[in-house]
C-alpha cells in the first residue's frame, strides 16, 4: 500500500470560522454572463473582465466574521458528427467493482403565486389584457385629467417597485433561512431587476427580441443562428437585462419556470446529458480513442486525464475543455424542449468544486459549463435534476465515478475521510442551487450516483443519507419550496428495498436505473420484448410512488442487448457475442445492432413501441442519454440504442412522448402523494429513534468491520470554497445561500500521512492521525444556536430537528 504525504495546502485556521474562498477558475466565457478568463482553446473568443466569473462579494468573503462553535453546427447530422464523444459506464461496465478493493426560499408555491400570479398551467405566461378603450360618455377633458393622474400613480409605483424588489430579494437571501417569512422571486415578472438598467430590454438577437416561439430565430453566444422549432407551444425567453427571468416554457403542457413544479400532477419527461461533463468511453469514444492503446491506457476519466496531460503537443488537459465546448451546445437544449421533454438530468463531477493535488482531473473548469446549462435550461423552460455523478474515492468502482476499480467511499481505511469530502461538496453545491436565482431551475439534487450498497452496507449508506439530508436542510430549511428534492439511488436493489428510508425526511426522492442488459442475455426477437417495461417495472414504480413518495427512473435506454462500442468498458467485449463474462454459451453478432442504417422499418417501429412502453411504465423518467458521439475511427455512432437525439432523427423514438400515456394500461395506479411526501405537515420530523439507528459516523465500515472511530479522517479547518457566479448579474447571487453556514470544510490534518484515497480499500488500517474520528466530527455551526437571544437573523445558527453532530443501472454482476 502506498502512503501519500499530502502536498495539498493544509489549512491552519482555527475552528472559529471558515474563510470562504472562490475555488472556481476564472476562464474566458461567452456573453452575456457565462465567461471565464484565462487559458482557453485558441479559437475561444476573448471577453472583457466584466464578463468574468467573480468571487463572492466582499461582505461574504470571510465567513470567519461569524463565530463558529457557538458557534457542433446546427445542420450537422447526428449520425455523421465528428465531435469528440466517449464514455463507458462502469455500471454498464459489467465488471464487478473491486470491493476489496420561507420568503428567502424561492419555490414556495403559495408565496410565488402571491408574487407572480397563479396563471393556469399550460397557458401563455404573457397574458392578453385585451383592448383598452374609453367609454363614449367620458369627456376628453376627464380622460386627459385621468390620464395624468394614472401616469403619476404608475410612475410612483414603478419607482417603488424598482427599490422594493431588489431590497426584498437581498434581504431574503442574506437573512438566516430558517425563518419562514414571505417569498420573493427574482424573475418571471419582466420588471426592473435592480441593476439600474431601466431603459428597456436589450438582446443579442439582431431584432432585439427577448422571446419567441416556433419559427423564431435564435442567435447564440458565438453569433451563429438557428431556427427554434417547437410544435408543442413552447416559448424561449432571454433578456440580458433580466438574466434570471423565468418566463420560458418548454411546452404548453409543462409549467413555465415562474410557476412551481407540481410533483403531484406534472409528469417528468427528461433526458440525461451524459458524457458531457463526466466523459464516458461509450458516449464519447472519439475523446478516448487516441489514448486507449497508450500508457496509461485511457478507460476512465482518471486515466484519460493523465493521458491528455502528457499529450502536450495536442493541448494537454485543455483538450477536456474543448470537449465541453463542442459536445453539447445551446441548440441541444432547444432541441430537447422541441422534443416534448421538460427536464434534464445533468451529471457533474465533484471537481467542479475542488480536487486534491494527487487527482489528475481538470479542476473547476466544468463549472463554467454547468452555469451554461443553467442558463440554457432557463432560456428554454427546462428544469434540471442535478446529479453528483462522481464521489471522492469512488462510490461504485465504475468508470464514470472518476476512477474505475476499487470502492473507497464508506469502505476501507479512507472510506470515512472520503465521505467527509463528499458531504462538503454536497454542501457547497446546495448553497449555490438554493439561491432564489437558481432554485426554480434546479428542483432536484441527486447527491450520489449508483453507490454499491452490497459493498458499502445499507446501515452505513443510510447514515450517510441522514447526514446529507441534515446538511442540506440545515441550509435550506424544511418544507415545500425550501431547497431541492434530495434524490438517492436504489443501489440496484429495487425501490422496495428503500421504502422505509428515514421516515419523517423532508422531500427525498428515490431513483432507479432499470436496464435489461447487464445480467441475463435475452435472445428473443425485439418484437417479443416491447412490452417488458410494462410487465416488469410499472407496478413497482406505482407502488413506490404510493408508499415512499416521489420515485423516478433517472436512467434507462432502448438497449435490449449489450451491443455497442465499449458498453461494458474499453476492450471488454459483449455478452451478446460471448466475449464478455461467462456468457450463455452462444455467440451472436452485434454488427446489425450497431449499424442503425441497416434497420428495417419494422425494427424502428418495434423500437418505438418499446420506447413508449418505457415511458408509460416509468411515468417520471430520464432517458440515458441525449447524445452518443461518433467514433473517430468509423465516423459513425456505434451505440445507437442509447441515443435519444439519433432516435428522433431516424424515427425510432416518438416525436411526441405524450403519445405513450396509457400504453401499459396502468392496472395498479399510484395513490396521490401525501402532504408529508412533498414538504407538507410531517416533513422534516425524523424521530430520535430513527436517528439513533443511523449514527454519524457509522459504528463500523467494511471490509472486516473496521472501527469507524479508528480510521484516518480529515479535520474541519479548511477555507470554504464557493462556486463562482456569472457577471454581469442581477439580484443578490454570490454563490452562497445561507450566510449563517460558516463551518470550515474538511481538509487533511497537517503533518499526517494518509493511505491512497482511491486505492486502499484492501489495505491495512493505519489508524487515525491527530485523534479519534469522533474528536473531529462535530459540526456545531449547524447544530447550535447563538447564545445571545438578541442576535439578529444573519448571525443565528441553523438547527435541524434532533440533528446529530456531524464530522459527513440494473446492477453490474
Amino acid at each position: 500500500m502506498d502512503q501519500i504525504s499530502f502536498a495539498r495546502p493544509v489549512s491552519t485556521l482555527s475552528a472559529t470560522g471558515g474563510e470562504r474562498i472562490s475555488q472556481a477558475p476564472t476562464l474566458a466565457v461567452d456573453p452575456p454572463y457565462e465567461g471565464l478568463q484565462g487559458t482557453v482553446a485558441s479559437d475561444a473568443p476573448v471577453h472583457d473582465a466584466a464578463d468574468d466569473l467573480q468571487p463572492p462579494a466582499a461582505a461574504f468573503a470571510n465567513r470567519g466574521s461569524v463565530a463558529f462553535g457557538e458557534g457542433s453546427p446546427s445542420n450537422l447530422s447526428v449520425a455523421d458528427s465528428s465531435q469528440p464523444l466517449g464514455g463507458n459506464l462502469p455500471y454498464r461496465n459489467s465488471v464487478a467493482p473491486t470491493a476489496a478493493g420561507s420568503a428567502q426560499h424561492l419555490g414556495d408555491s403559495d408565496k410565488e403565486a402571491a408574487v407572480l400570479g397563479d396563471a393556469p398551467r399550460g397557458t401563455s405566461p404573457f397574458p392578453d389584457l385585451g383592448p383598452q378603450s374609453d367609454t363614449a360618455d367620458v369627456s376628453k377633458q376627464k380622460r386627459k385629467k385621468l390620464f395624468f393622474i394614472l401616469a403619476g400613480v404608475a410612475t410612483l409605483a414603478i419607482i417603488a417597485a424598482a427599490v422594493a424588489i431588489p431590497v426584498a430579494l437581498t434581504q431574503s437571501k442574506k437573512h438566516s433561512s430558517n425563518s419562514s417569512g414571505s417569498s420573493s422571486s427574482s424573475s418571471g415578472s419582466g420588471n426592473d431587476n435592480g441593476s439600474g438598467q431601466n431603459g428597456g430590454p436589450t438582446s443579442s438577437n439582431p431584432s432585439g427580441t427577448v422571446t419567441g416561439g416556433d419559427g423564431s430565430t435564435i442567435t447564440t453566444e458565438n453569433g451563429t443562428t438557428f431556427t427554434y422549432v417547437n410544435k408543442f407551444g413552447g416559448t424561449w425567453y432571454e433578456d440580458p437585462n433580466d438574466p434570471f427571468n423565468n418566463n420560458a416554457q418548454a411546452q404548453s403542457w409543462s409549467p413555465p419556470l415562474n410557476q412551481s413544479w407540481d410533483f403531484q400532477t406534472d409528469p417528468m419527461r427528461g433526458v440525461n446529458i451524459g458524457g458531457w461533463l463526466v466523459p464516458e468511453p461509450f458516449i464519447v469514444p472519439a475523446l478516448f480513442e487516441p489514448y486507449v492503446n497508450g500508457t496509461p491506457a485511457a478507460h476512465d476519466e482518471w486515466t484519460l486525464s493523465q493521458a491528455m496531460a502528457a499529450d502536450t503537443a495536442n493541448g494537454g488537459l485543455d483538450q477536456m475543455e474543448k470537449h465541453y465546448q463542442t459536445f453539447i451546445t445551446e441548440e441541444d437544449f432547444a432541441q430537447i424542449a422541441a422534443a416534448g421533454l421538460n427536464w434534464i438530468r445533468l451529471p457533474i463531477p465533484f471537481w467542479v468544486v475542488e480536487k486534491y493535488p494527487d487527482e489528475p482531473f481538470l479542476e473547476g473548469v466544468a463549472w463554467k459549463y454547468v452555469l451554461k446549462a443553467f442558463k440554457w435550461a432557463r432560456k428554454y423552460g427546462l428544469r434540471i435534476n442535478l446529479d453528483l455523478h462522481t464521489i471522492p474515492g469512488s462510490q461504485n468502482g465504475y468508470n464514470h465515478s472518476g476512477k474505475g476499480g476499487q470502492i473507497n467511499f464508506l469502505y476501507g481505511p479512507m472510506g470515512l475521510a472520503n465521505a467527509q469530502r463528499a458531504l462538503d461538496y454536497i454542501r457547497v453545491i446546495t448553497e449555490f442551487i438554493s439561491q432564489p436565482e437558481y432554485a426554480p431551475v434546479v428542483p432536484i439534487f441527486g447527491i450520489i450516483n449508483e453507490p454499491v450498497v452490497t459493498s458499502i452496507g445499507k446501515d452505513q449508506l443510510t447514515s450517510f443519507y441522514l447526514q446529507a439530508h441534515d446538511t442540506i436542510r440545515n441550509i435550506t430549511g424544511t418544507g415545500t419550496g425550501k431547497g431541492p428534492f434530495i434524490s438517492v439511488h436504489d443501489s440496484f436493489q429495487g425501490l422496495a428495498y428503500w421504502q422505509d428510508l428515514l421516515p419523517g425526511h423532508d422531500r427525498m426522492a428515490l431513483d432507479r436505473h432499470p436496464y435489461l442488459i447487464f445480467s441475463n442475455v435475452d435472445r428473443s426477437p425485439l418484437a417479443e420484448q416491447v412490452d417488458k417495461p410494462c410487465t416488469s417495472w410499472a407496478s413497482a414504480m406505482n407502488t413506490s410512488w404510493s408508499t415512499f413518495g416521489v420515485s423516478i427512473a433517472g436512467e434507462f435506454s432502448l438497449a435490449i442487448n449489450d451491443c455497442g462500442l465499449w458498453i461494458n468498458g474499453v476492450g471488454s467485449g459483449t455478452r451478446w457475442e460471448g466475449t464478455f463474462g461467462s456468457g450463455d454459451g452462444e455467440k451472436g453478432d452485434c454488427s446489425t445492432w450497431n449499424d442503425y442504417s441497416s434497420w428495417t422499418q419494422d425494427t424502428k417501429d418495434n423500437f418505438k413501441t418499446f420506447a413508449m412502453s418505457n415511458f408509460d411504465a416509468l411515468q417520471h423518467w430520464f432517458f440515458w442519454t441525449w447524445k452518443i458521439g461518433a467514433s473517430s475511427i468509423t465516423g459513425k455512432v456505434e451505440s445507437p440504442m442509447w441515443s435519444y437525439q439519433l432516435g428522433l432523427q431516424e424515427g425510432w423514438i416518438p416525436a411526441d412522448p405524450t403519445q405513450a400515456t396509457g400504453v401499459c394500461g396502468n392496472n395498479s395506479p399510484a395513490t396521490p402523494l401525501s402532504a408529508a411526501m412533498i414538504g407538507g405537515a410531517g416533513a422534516g420530523e425524523i424521530s430520535d429513534t430513527v436517528r439513533a439507528a443511523s449514527p454519524w459516523p457509522p459504528t463500523e465500515l467494511s471490509p472486516d468491520s473496521l472501527n469507524a472511530d479508528n480510521v484516518p479522517v480529515y479535520t474541519a479547518t479548511g477555507a470554504i470554497p464557493t462556486l463562482a457566479v456569472p457577471t454581469p448579474t442581477s439580484g443578490s447571487a454570490d454563490g452562497w445561500f445561507d450566510a449563517a453556514d460558516t463551518r470550515p470544510i474538511y481538509t487533511p490534518i497537517s503533518g499526517c500521512t494518509y493511505p491512497d484515497a482511491w486505492g486502499s480499500a484492501d489495505a491495512t488500517n493505519p489508524g487515525p492521525c491527530g485523534g479519534t474520528t469522533g474528536a473531529d466530527t462535530t459540526d456545531t455551526a449547524d447544530t447550535t444556536t447563538a447564545t445571545d437571544d438578541t442576535t439578529d437573523d444573519t448571525t443565528r445558527r441553523r438547527r435541524v430537528r434532533n440533528v446529530i453532530p456531524m464530522p459527513k443501472r440494473t446492477p453490474a454482476p
